[in-house]
């Protein structure tokens, strides 16, 4: 059976990226994201094939691409178009594959008039894996993204925290917030295989990826 990790976030450019390739380094996953805007300045599935160093065929292609770096719902309507989570579906996997599918934006990023990235994290059924900075102001907005996944019903692998290591703030988290941190991402001089590889193995649960 596949093993499967969506990867969301607190907030816009808080390392999503870094964090699916690290996973997919780590765990030899297949990378998808759904929905990619801000093509024009390049896609993470390119960043990703980079950071991993992973082929194109270790990749699956978009549902939908936009240029414009905005929201997915306001990309979409630009484009005179409209996201539907029906045409969304997981790419098929080999037998024991794990797959990193990563969102655009945060929990409650709007996609389309009426729905949400919670309700394309619920429509693809994979457990999240939460990207939160580690610094001043993580605590209300982690606390917020669990919240709305709890809401929504959504399972939650757990919490990676990016940034200056910060105990305080992973203990609140873990209290607070009634989930586990389950990896820390430091600041990195270079980001490639091994450099991520070396991060799971010494700030990474690795029991909590697996199957």
């Amino acid at each position: 059976m596949a093993k499967e990790f969506f990867v969301t976030g607190t907030d816009t450019g808080i390392g999503k990226t870094v964090l699916s390739a690290l996973l997919c380094a780590a765990l030899d996953a297949v990378y998808w994201k759904p929905i990619q805007t801000g093509s024009v300045e390049g896609t993470d599935r390119a960043t990703v094939m980079h950071c991993a160093e992973i082929p194109a065929s270790r990749t699956r292609e978009e549902s939908y691409i936009f240029e414009p770096p905005v929201s997915p719902h306001l990309a979409a309507r630009w484009a005179k178009s409209r996201i539907e989570l029906g045409r969304i579906q997981k790419p098929a996997l080999a037998a024991g594959e794990t797959i990193v599918i990563e969102g655009a934006g945060g929990v409650l990023v709007p996609i389309n008039d009426s729905e949400f990235m919670v309700d394309l994290i619920r429509h693809l059924g994979a457990p999240v894996v939460l990207a939160a900075r580690s610094s001043l102001g993580t605590i209300n907005h982690t606390l917020l993204s669990l919240a709305a996944l709890r809401h929504a019903e959504v399972p939650v692998a757990g919490v990676v925290l990016i940034g200056e290591r910060n105990a305080d703030n992973r203990d609140a988290i873990e209290s607070y917030g009634e989930g586990r941190v389950v990896g820390e991402i430091p600041p990195l001089a270079a980001i490639n295989r091994k450099s991520l590889r070396d991060v799971f193995e010494l700030y990474f649960d690795s029991e909590a990826f697996r199957a």
